[in-house]
């Protein structure tokens, strides 16, 4: 397991269209492809998820089965998961053509498969561009449509818009007030429901871009100058007392330190000065500065592509900070 994608030796279960993979793994392609490609490349098709009893060491009162799926690499079988009885396996396949639905013209941006399989998902673009200050430097935002599942129990049936700024590749998920980002359906839904449920997510997609648009054009208009970005860091995370805790000064200057060095890098030009680019240095650290535990960088890298719920509950918070001291100012 590298980077969240499931890997099996030399291949990963993982495919992109044009902008290579957060970690150079998996299948990159220059031209759009079908729904069907788009599963084969990216090692998703023919999983066969289904149900397999479990024999218990005592009496139930409830039914528990395995969720097995054939392994796309080797052809063995593997278990995923343990469900109760009410849980109805949810192709891959049926995951892409709700997808479908959602866009009958989509195009397909990326696909795979992470945490050892757990979890599949493709992205649609929503072509959508958000563009900021668009006669001056021009920063845009890409937006997409992001269906997931679990082959676990863990997820249900998820569609969620999933802003992603070009120049740094950092997700901005924002919960803007009243405006939903993502759309549930449970496993146990019929078919014919989805495709009601689709429709209503496009709606949701829709909204939530032009919310989306609103809020970081407002950010780009509120300045913030190196003084004022101290202040937020600050804010954001309150300076420690080190006579209380051994090295946390250190940790807390380190942090400091990251933060002006995006700061004043080249992912912020045209947007440094700006409540918009002190959101984007919190974010982008947060995305990708941060040192995985123990080597293993899966929960990083999900995060990064706007999976960990904890994460993004996070860049809410900072976007709260922002937003208070920006308008401090």
């Amino acid at each position: 397991m590298t980077a969240a994608v499931e890997v099996y030796g030399e291949m990963a279960a993982f495919a992109s269209l044009r902008t290579p993979a957060w970690h150079t793994l998996g299948t990159v392609f220059s031209d759009p492809v079908s729904t069907l490609e788009m599963l084969e490349l990216a090692h998703l098709n023919g999983w066969d998820v289904r149900l397999e009893d479990i024999i218990l060491p005592a009496r139930s009162h409830r039914n528990f089965y395995a969720t097995v799926r054939t392994n796309p690499f080797d052809g063995g079988n593997d278990v995923l998961g343990i469900v109760k009885d009410r849980y109805v396996p949810f192709q891959n396949e049926e995951l892409f053509a709700f997808g479908d639905s959602l866009l009958s013209d989509g195009r397909w941006e990326t696909a795979g498969s992470i945490k050892n399989g757990t979890v599949v998902f493709g992205s649609l673009a929503l072509d959508r561009e958000v563009v900021l200050d668009p006669t001056g430097v021009e920063d845009k935002v890409n937006t997409y449509l992001l269906v997931h599942t679990s082959h676990d129990g863990s997820l249900s049936i998820q569609a969620s818009v999933t802003p992603v700024r070009v120049v740094c590749q950092n997700t901005l998920n924002m919960a803007l007030r009243n405006n939903k980002q993502t759309y549930k359906i449970r496993h146990t839904e019929k078919a014919e429901d989805r495709l009601v449920a689709a429709r209503e997510a496009l709606g949701i997609a829709h909204k939530y871009v032009d919310a989306f648009e609103k809020e970081a054009a407002a950010l780009f208009t509120q300045a913030v100058d190196d003084n004022k970005f101290y202040e937020i860091i600050k804010a954001a995370y309150p300076m420690p007392d080190e006579a209380n805790v051994k090295g946390a000064m250190t940790k807390w200057q380190n942090k400091t330190d990251a933060l002006f060095t995006i700061w004043n890098g080249p992912t912020e030009v045209g947007i440094k000065g700006t409540a918009w680019g002190a959101y984007n240095a919190l974010t982008e650290r947060l995305d990708w500065g941060r040192t995985p535990r123990k080597g293993d960088a899966e929960n990083v890298y999900a995060a990064a592509a706007g999976f960990d719920n904890v994460t993004n509950v996070e860049k809410n918070r900072l976007l709260k900070v922002v937003k208070t001291l920006a308008k401090a100012s």
